[in-house]
């Protein structure tokens, strides 16, 4: 199958949502204005964009060639989320034994396992942690939550694409509105009385994910509209996205209607494929585009350094100390990326052709990680 067509505008809209997570969870005040802080909002723009690849991928692979690998597919979503989190959780878990007490130690070996796995969500939901509650959380792995709901939606969605496909190709656009409504009017209801729930779970946060979707099934109807329109649409939808990012900072009740703002901005922004436009040469910007390229191992070093940073009792107030914690992100982020995300993602790469190597080395890793956490936790003896 041939890849998508390559749009460096997208990876340059990752690269504003993952700088306004972190300037968020960085507290960054500058003359009493806080920089970004509905910074936050930022999972939901990688939501939408998460829906819309997925969705091209898909429906492309199957017009060409009318089915669909379901191992091809979980192989490129293991190849592009497992080995980036594995060096995060390794690196982290390093200072988690020194830095934290006991009993917080062992509440963190059940995160990593469920951030492994990919059930953090529900582990942080059950076991009380409110991610409004503080800004930045003295959980390390509390942000891992976005990376679970993601994965759950590739576990199930391609089943039910591939379902209307089959039986109802020419109804998929009506029952992913449908669907659309249904999880955001649950998501504003549930929002008012099981705040944890709405903001961890996958059904009320579906809707955004789904956004994405639906962008992915009209792609082709939205580049017969007018490039101008298309452009206005894009420019709007880039205005309300910065405006939900410096004035939505209510966590607590999130995601609502009121998330439509920056979703529908993120919608109208992507669906300008036009490379030419105001909006698209803004975001195709060599620097917005490489944190874009970085954006995932970005979003994974960022939240564990700035929450030691905590624990430790640094940085809370000290600019200087914020800005060195973000220098020290983008480093290993980019170190990540360049060394770990990318060879692994390259099937032509050497990594990837010693496939026995890579399957031990990735095994021993993830085997060390777990029986260690496995056996402290069961014997409850962490020094």
């Amino acid at each position: 199958m041939k890849s998508l067509n390559y749009r460096p505008e997208v990876n340059g809209l990752r690269g504003i949502a993952v700088l306004g997570t972190v300037f968020y969870h960085a507290e960054i005040v500058f003359q009493s204005f806080r920089i970004f802080p509905g910074g936050f909002l930022g999972v939901d723009v990688f939501f939408v964009i998460s829906g819309y690849l997925i969705t091209s991928i898909i429906l492309k692979e199957y017009k060409e060639t009318q089915s669909f690998s379901f191992i091809k597919y979980y192989k490129r979503r293991i190849r592009r989320l497992v080995p980036a989190l594995l060096l995060v959780i390794f690196g982290t878990s390093f200072f988690a034994y020194f830095f934290l007490l006991p009993v917080h130690f062992e509440e963190f070996i059940k995160s990593v396992l469920a951030s492994i796995f990919f059930f953090s969500n529900f582990f942080f939901h059950f076991s009380g942690q409110a991610y409004g509650a503080q800004v930045l959380s003295e959980t390390p792995l509390l942000h891992t939550w976005s990376l679970s709901v993601e994965e759950q939606f590739y576990i199930v969605y391609p089943l039910v694409l591939l379902g209307i496909l089959i039986f109802m190709k020419k109804h998929i656009k009506l029952i992913l509105i449908i669907l659309i409504l249904s999880s955001l009017l649950f998501a504003s209801i549930t929002s008012l009385n099981h705040q944890s729930f709405n903001f961890y779970m996958l059904p009320t946060r579906g809707w955004e994910l789904l956004f994405g979707a639906l962008l992915g099934t009209n792609i082709i109807q939205l580049n017969k509209v007018k490039d101008k329109k298309k452009e206005i649409f894009a420019i709007f939808g880039f205005l309300i996205l910065l405006f939900s990012f410096a004035f939505l900072d209510n966590t607590d009740l999130h995601p609502t209607y009121l998330t439509l703002i920056p979703v529908v901005g993120t919608y109208l922004i992507l669906q300008n494929t036009n490379k030419e436009s105001l909006i698209n040469r803004l975001l195709s910007y060599k620097i917005l585009v490489f944190f874009g390229l970085i954006s995932y191992s970005l979003y994974l070093w960022h939240h564990p350094i700035f929450s030691f940073g905590k624990i430790i009792g640094i940085g809370d107030k000290s600019l200087i100390i914020k800005l060195i914690f973000i220098s020290i992100s983008i480093l290993l982020s980019f170190l990540t990326y360049r060394f770990v995300e990318k060879p692994f993602r390259n099937k032509s790469e050497k990594l990837l052709k010693i496939t026995k190597l890579n399957i031990l080395g990735a095994s021993a890793i993830l085997a060390i990680i777990v029986l260690y956490s496995l056996v402290g936790h069961q014997k409850n003896q962490y020094p």
